[in-house]
């Protein structure tokens, strides 16, 4: 198995978990629990957290899971994201010889065409017919056969109808726009563009552009003159889109046309949403210490925004065993976590990580807010991505981790990246990557107030974050942005 970064966690009991030896400071949150990514700076480097004993002493968890010694490496936010992705690419090819692996497996479907909104073509879009699959009147007026004037039939040529009777020179016969052209017409003469005579003839009148006849006074109708010739768009077995073409309504229109009710495409990831903590409501006005859940109302669209099938939400509360069910029993090829990443009492998620004998792919992450994020890949090869609790921690977590590993697993190209110079001034961290939310005004990216580790407020009216490094940036200096998606596709697209 390809390791991309950390190790598979040792069954021996150690010491509790402390500041991060990388980095000489705790986890986001440390000192707040329920593993929430705030942006206090921790302890001395070495200082044991939460008074959990130091290295060798062994040290019991709640719910009776013993704790293990590991060595805490946090990850740049970049290289986490180049994990994630490398993650989803392994555990396809691993799966893809491996019987015993149903979960990750990703095996192309076919489903119809009102179901492949947002998924990703497995296959290229062939045409199976010619388009147009038959000469069509681009135009309201009449098919017309040699020079003018023409006698008129009296029946009407309409779409959707038998191929009609053929044309003889000086015969013109109603037709409709999409209707079949009938054999010997010579074009199609618009209807503001012709009139009857007095004996019932069809005469042409000159409208601009259209030059009389060599030799006559009456304007002539061109060759093939609004006609519709078959195969002008493709002809059948032409490519259309290439395998790896996101379906659009464009594409599923296309596909139609060209005579497809299903399409072949890479399924949507399968989550599962797993909302950890006892502290939380899922009704009415925070009271007695207990606080509304923001969470499991927000994840589960946002996931499928990205490309993801969610399959369950529970509630799991802070209960390690109950965890422990949850993950192994998860058939998903993700499972998502949210708080319970740092080293509280009740931080179930490394315990139970280590429990299962998971390999830990990122360990935290070097970014504000959200340090304490994790990713980790399960022996049966799925993966769970640890959110920290605080709501803009977790948005953090998401596109840090959860975005470049469903994009992959979807089948979906990378984005190409852009960035916007900042409109006001942005204080940095100074060791780590700052996600900010921010607004797009013209040609500038202007940063929101209410942009805290447990804010909301700012990320709801927001366009993208702003990716700020180190030591923050100075208005007008530009800014790696990346797109909410219902900023970059509308709510109607990206949450269908």
């Amino acid at each position: 198995m390809e390791r991309d970064t950390g190790g598979r966690y040792g069954g021996g009991p150690g010491g509790g978990r402390g500041a991060c030896g990388s980095c000489g400071r705790a986890p986001d949150g440390a000192g707040a629990g329920r593993g929430s990514g705030g942006d206090r700076p921790g302890p001395a480097q070495g200082a044991p957290v939460h008074g959990t004993a130091s290295a060798g002493t062994p040290a019991p968890e709640a719910h009776g899971v013993r704790s293990h010694q590991r060595s805490h490496h946090s990850s740049p936010w970049p290289e986490a994201r180049r994990i994630a992705a490398r993650a989803a690419r392994t555990a396809s090819r691993e799966s893809a010889g491996d019987g015993d692996a149903p979960a990750c497996r990703r095996a192309p479907v076919a489903v119809p065409l009102d179901a492949a909104l947002g998924l990703v073509l497995a296959e290229p879009l062939t045409a199976l017919t010619d388009l147009p699959p038959f000469d069509t009147s681009a135009m309201d007026g009449w098919a017309v056969a040699g020079p003018a004037p023409w006698d008129l039939r009296d029946e009407s040529v309409l779409a959707g109808h038998a191929r009609p009777e053929p044309l003889t020179d000086g015969e013109a016969v109603r037709i409709a726009t999409g209707a079949r052209v009938p054999q010997g017409a010579t074009g199609v003469l618009r209807s503001e563009h012709g009139r009857t005579d007095a004996q019932g003839r069809l005469q042409a009148t000159l409208p601009p552009g259209l030059a009389p006849a060599r030799g006559a006074g009456t304007p002539a109708v061109g060759h093939g003159q609004d006609i519709r010739p078959r195969g002008q768009e493709c002809r059948s077995g032409d490519q259309l889109l290439p395998a790896g073409s996101l379906a659009t309504p464009a594409v599923l229109g296309l596909a139609a046309a060209a005579g497809y009710d299903t399409l072949t495409v890479v399924p949507r990831p399968r989550v599962d949403v797993l909302v950890l903590g006892d502290e939380l409501l899922t009704e009415g006005v925070p009271h007695d210490g207990l606080i509304r859940d923001a969470l499991g109302p927000m994840l589960p669209p946002w996931l499928r925004a990205l490309g993801a099938e969610v399959t369950e939400v529970r509630r799991i509360g802070d209960d390690a065993d109950a965890l422990y069910r949850a993950v192994t029993g998860s058939r998903a090829e993700l499972i998502v976590t949210t708080g319970g990443t740092a080293a509280g009492p009740v931080d179930h998620v490394h315990p139970t990580l280590h429990r299962i004998g998971a390999d830990l792919l990122v360990d935290g992450v070097d970014v504000r807010p959200g340090h304490p994020m994790l990713l980790a890949r399960t022996p049966e090869g799925r993966h769970l991505v640890g959110l920290p609790g605080n709501p803009l921690a977790a948005v953090s977590g998401l596109l840090t981790l959860a975005e470049p590993l469903l994009r992959t697993l979807a089948g979906r190209p990378v984005p190409e990246p852009y960035a916007l110079p900042l409109g006001e001034t942005v204080h940095g961290h100074p060791h780590d990557t700052r996600l900010v939310p921010v607004v797009l005004r013209g040609d500038h990216a202007v940063p929101l107030r209410y942009n805290g580790p447990a804010m909301l407020r700012g990320i709801a009216v927001a366009d993208a974050l702003a990716v700020v490094p180190p030591g923050g940036a100075q208005r007008g200096q530009e800014a790696e942005l990346l797109d909410l998606p219902w900023a970059a596709a509308g709510i109607g697209v990206c949450f269908t």
